[in-house]
């Protein structure tokens, strides 16, 4: 009788340590698909489909400071475009230097109206030139604020009778503002000075 009661006991206690480590199994198990879940769906929020020309191509999100050394070159590199690429049309000329000055500040626009009054642009115009620009490099500091850059480049300047090629070396800071259509990167260059443009080869036509 007693061994009967002992076996009873025994046995109570096997299921209830087998309860015990099912729920506990159940418990983990269940938080792994809980926390594999979440991971799920915030992978999948950073996921972004642009549908173009009919198919949709997958971009992903990315934080503002991952990508800022991208975003800084090329905000350098669009405003040196934009500033430096002329051809003989003054409403064309006008169209670039007005972007440009979107993304810098007074010391952009003191250099564009020095080289007005001395006459650049009229005899980019009278003379049928044409004016564009090969990036060499851009370098950003990112690691002090505002960000130092310093950009170079090669100017190909192309004339009735010769093809000019020149250095173009130029740096300056990046400020951080509200983004918008004429700025879509949101930085601003501030203190952009030229440091050296002068003659590398000349080339008759």
């Amino acid at each position: 009788m007693f061994k009967q009661f002992k076996n009873i006991d025994t046995a109570f206690k096997h299921i209830r340590a087998f309860s015990v480590a099912f729920l506990m199994v159940c418990l983990c198990l269940s938080g792994f698909v809980v926390i594999k879940s979440y991971e799920f769906v915030q992978r999948a929020q950073e996921r972004i489909y642009i549908l173009a020309n009919g198919k949709a191509l997958e971009a992903f999100a990315a934080g503002r400071k991952e990508n800022i050394p991208a975003e800084a070159r090329d905000h350098i590199a669009t405003f040196h475009h934009y500033f430096f690429t002329l051809s003989p049309d003054d409403k064309a000329i006008q169209a670039n230097i007005k972007k440009a000055l979107y993304l810098a500040d007074a010391s952009a626009k003191k250099q564009y109206d020095n080289l007005r009054e001395n006459g650049y642009y009229a005899n980019i115009i009278s003379g049928n030139i044409s004016q564009e620009l090969i990036v060499d490099s851009i370098h950003v500091n990112i690691d002090h604020y505002p960000f130092h850059f310093r950009y170079k480049a090669r100017q190909i300047i192309t004339r009735a009778t010769s093809v000019v090629t020149r250095s173009l070396i130029t740096e300056g800071f990046l400020r951080n503002i509200e983004r918008s259509d004429n700025n879509s990167h949101g930085f601003l260059i501030e203190q952009w000075n030229t440091i050296e443009n002068k003659d590398i080869k000349i080339e008759n036509r």
